[in-house]
């Protein structure tokens, strides 16, 4: 393996973090594996916390547990609320329980006894959502039940972390508070490390350069193109 295989393997995260790298030199001899090890190890022990916690395969173990507990949640959220216990106020019956969770908010709001904190909210809440609880209650069902399942699998862990921080706030807003306040801090924390967060999951697959939108849309450009215009055979000369 020459030299300019070995610079172009070392990651960049290696080559920011001030650390001497161990490249073969022409005519010299090739890093053993355990010498590789040792820098790799010393590598990691300087780099900064925060660029360990969201650039390091390392930390991908850590934001594993946080993306399957918080996936749990939201997939029970959405089961709960399509197949179990509380289908009956969101997937069906006309969405009573958004219905009366948006309801309560803005009675809360009249009253100065909790519910929704700002006028303009209970106002939305009011002309909006209390008309059209019923769709917008299948709407959140569904909504929590794919958040669940796109974190457990690690698939665009950053839109899927940002869609669940989304209702954590709309809930808020709202006037409860509950886990919501657990779940948009886990939230955070994986949209900030969302390349990290889904490497143990599909996103390692969907955003490596081998693996992209952009790159399959390319080469299917390209077979498009090539079909178009087939090849035409070169003239040789007659025999």
């Amino acid at each position: 393996m020459g030299p300019q295989t070995e610079v172009a393997q070392v990651p960049d995260l290696v080559a920011s973090s001030g650390v001497a790298v161990p490249v073969d030199t022409p005519g010299g001899p090739e890093p053993t594996a355990t010498e590789r090890r040792g820098w790799r190890a010393r590598t990691s022990r300087t780099l900064r916390p925060s660029d360990w916690l969201y650039r390091s395969h390392q930390a991908s173990f850590i934001w594993l547990i946080v993306r399957l507990w918080l996936g749990y949640q939201w997939l029970n959220a959405g089961y709960q609320k399509i197949w179990g216990s509380e289908k009956s106020a969101f997937w069906f019956g006309g969405g009573a329980g958004v219905k009366g969770f948006a309801t309560a908010g803005v009675v809360g709001s009249a009253t100065g006894k909790g519910g929704a904190s700002y006028g303009w909210w209970a106002g939305f809440l009011h002309n909006f959502v209390v008309p059209n609880a019923a769709w917008i209650g299948r709407f959140i069902s569904l909504g929590e039940l794919l958040i669940g399942v796109a974190l457990i699998l690690g698939l665009f862990t950053g839109a899927a972390a940002f869609a669940g921080l989304s209702l954590n706030i709309i809930y808020m807003f709202t006037g409860s508070a509950g886990v919501n306040p657990m779940y948009a801090i886990l939230s955070v924390l994986l949209v900030l490390a969302w390349r990290n967060a889904g490497w143990i999951g599909l996103d390692r697959f969907i955003f490596n350069d081998d693996w992209t939108v952009r790159r399959l849309r390319d080469d299917l450009g390209h077979a498009v193109h090539r079909r178009g215009h087939p090849r035409v055979p070169a003239v040789g000369t007659p025999h």
